[in-house]
């Protein structure tokens, strides 16, 4: 099979890109992805589902698809979902449609989801682009969780108790950025600037799902 050249060699737009946007509970992946979606990005962010209670201040169908526990394992049933997962008691995934539609239209896809949300991601898409977003450190991490005020105590150390399993997997990951507590537009520069770069590539990537 001859390598296949990036389109931009003639002429055409580059591949769409899947990237994945993972890390540790708490680390700021929704506030780097609202901060994509505020400076425009041109991606199609991917909407989780999820039957988790609705927060205040969260929007259904923008940060989540709110959906009962028993609609979620309809989904799981009808095969609906890329990925699944129970979290902490809690059902989360990946509609399949939004990814397949965005990317039929030439889109980039931008996925956010847990450690091994990713994973399973990896063996399904091993060409997608993989980030981990991790903390400049745990005591941060802590003060984040801490302050969510969404989680007992409790909770917030047994959260931090996975983070070194969490980390243990950077090596399924092809980029790590550091996103500090004030400092989001630097870790949103990163992840601009890693997207770039990929879209330069000679030999791109080619995402089959």
């Amino acid at each position: 099979m001859e390598p296949f050249l990036n389109p931009i060699l003639q002429g055409k737009p580059p591949q769409p890109l899947l990237v994945v946007i993972s890390g540790p509970s708490g680390v700021g992946k929704d506030s780097v992805l609202m901060r994509m979606r505020e400076l425009g990005f041109p991606f199609h962010f991917v909407v989780t589902a999820n039957s988790r209670p609705q927060r205040p201040g969260e929007i259904d169908g923008v940060d989540y698809h709110f959906v009962t526990t028993e609609r979620f394992r309809e989904m799981i049933e009808n095969d609906e979902l890329l990925e699944w997962a129970e979290v902490y008691g809690q059902y989360k995934g990946i509609p399949k449609f939004e990814i397949r539609q965005a990317m039929a239209s030439g889109r980039d896809v931008i996925l956010r989801i847990n450690v091994d949300g990713a994973a399973t991601i990896k063996r399904l898409a091993p060409e997608a682009v993989f980030i981990f977003l991790a903390p400049a450190s745990l005591d941060e991490l802590r003060h984040r969780l801490l302050l969510r005020r969404t989680e007992s105590p409790a909770e917030v150390e047994r959260r931090l108790a996975m983070v070194a399993d969490e980390l243990a997997q950077l090596p399924n990951f092809d980029y790590v950025v550091i996103n500090h507590a004030d400092r989001l537009d630097e870790a949103v520069g990163q992840i601009r600037a890693i997207i770039s770069a990929e879209k330069a590539r000679v030999y791109p990537r080619r995402i089959s799902l």
